[in-house]
């Protein structure tokens, strides 16, 4: 599914599976890129630095399985809009680099609803 020409229209375009798929896709977005920036600028320092990890004791197996759970509703867009598979490809690589997760996600939104 590409973009409509009229954003105003866009969303109401949009079957109630591809709406419930991009909610899920937008919501673990959002945490799977909080969760990489905590792993990256809290646990690790800590572990590495002050030689504590108990942060990353739990935040990296936390971020792992988030992540997990990101590739799956990842998919389920990518399956519902039939879009290429590079595209799944580059959304799902989005998860691993920081704040990538954030703009993959806000420009998904706005290819899809318009805005």
């Amino acid at each position: 599914m590409t973009s409509p020409a009229d954003p105003a229209t866009a969303s109401s375009q949009l079957t109630p599976a591809v709406r419930g798929a991009l909610t899920r896709y937008r919501v673990i977005a959002y945490i799977v890129g909080v969760m990489l920036l905590l792993l990256l600028f809290v646990a690790m320092p800590l572990k590495y630095l002050a030689d504590n990890p108990a942060v990353m004791n739990v935040v990296g197996p936390l971020h792992g399985f988030l992540y997990v759970v990101y590739l799956l509703a990842t998919f389920d867009l990518f399956r519902r809009v039939r879009w290429t598979l590079p595209r799944l490809v580059l959304m799902a690589v989005a998860g691993t680099i920081p704040f990538l997760s954030f703009y993959a996600e806000r420009r998904t939104t706005h290819e899809l609803l318009g805005r």
